[in-house]
């Protein structure tokens, strides 16, 4: 059984970092690429970042702001994320593609965390 925990979520003010965390466990992880996605209420779920095995991906909106990296010997996938801004509050969850490479599509993830929620306050 596949399973994905989300860690690192909190409050913090805008301008601040918070680095989130995605445990695996299940499937050979480093096969595998790996996805961020995040909801804010009333909003439907978006893309934020995706890594494959060398290759990453960002929406326009993070670029510059967000860096995602794994540790395939830890199965763990990071999200660190900096200068942030009011409108980067959302429920943040990982995912698993089905595939070994990255994507913006929540239709190539097969696997899907509980996610963690980041507030940034104003």
């Amino acid at each position: 059984q596949v399973q994905l925990v989300e860690s690192g979520g909190g409050l913090v003010q805008a301008g601040g970092s918070l680095r989130l965390s995605c445990a695996a466990s299940g499937r050979t992880f480093s096969s595998y690429g790996i996805g961020w996605f995040r909801q804010a209420p009333g909003k439907e779920r978006e893309f934020v970042a995706a890594i494959g095995w060398s290759d990453t991906y960002y929406t326009e909106s993070v670029k510059g702001r967000f860096t995602i990296s794994r540790d395939n010997a830890r199965n763990l996938v990071y999200l660190q994320m900096n200068s942030l801004k009011p409108e980067d509050t959302a429920v943040y969850y990982c995912a698993t593609a089905r595939g070994p490479y990255g994507s913006s599509y929540s239709e190539e993830y097969d696997y899907w965390g509980q996610g963690t929620q980041v507030t940034v306050s104003s």
